[in-house]
């Protein structure tokens, strides 16, 4: 799963702060492999890359406080420019990302070690 994010003007410190928080919240997720943020060198574009062991865990992210408590906060410092979910999500997931904007890309094929 990809999230671009562009902070709102003024608001770059309150994304980064928000956004340092919720990876701690998502560190105490057991099934997530993978919460990782890159940011564009202009510091107001950033982008997070999410990998979880399987659609169950996705749905404990989402179902959780990362998504439940913490996106909020996230949400009213910057808009999402792109949100993109890799696999089958399971209904929970899809329903709730499809409300954020989310493409959903299904499976076809590939090599993963």
């Amino acid at each position: 799963m990809t999230v671009n994010f562009t902070a709102n003007k003024g608001q770059a410190d309150e994304f980064k702060k928000i956004a340092t928080a919720l990876i701690e919240v998502t560190k105490t997720e057991a099934d997530t492999l993978g919460y990782e943020r890159f940011a564009q060198g202009d510091g107001k574009r950033f982008t997070l890359l999410e990998t979880y062991v399987d659609a169950s865990a996705t749905e404990a992210h989402f179902m959780g406080p990362a998504v439940q408590e913490w996106v909020p906060k996230l949400a009213a410092t910057c808009t999402v420019d792109g949100f993109v979910i890799y696999g089958d999500p399971r209904p929970k997931v899809a329903a709730i990302a499809g409300g954020l904007g989310a493409v959903i890309v299904p499976y076809w094929m590939g090599l993963d070690r």
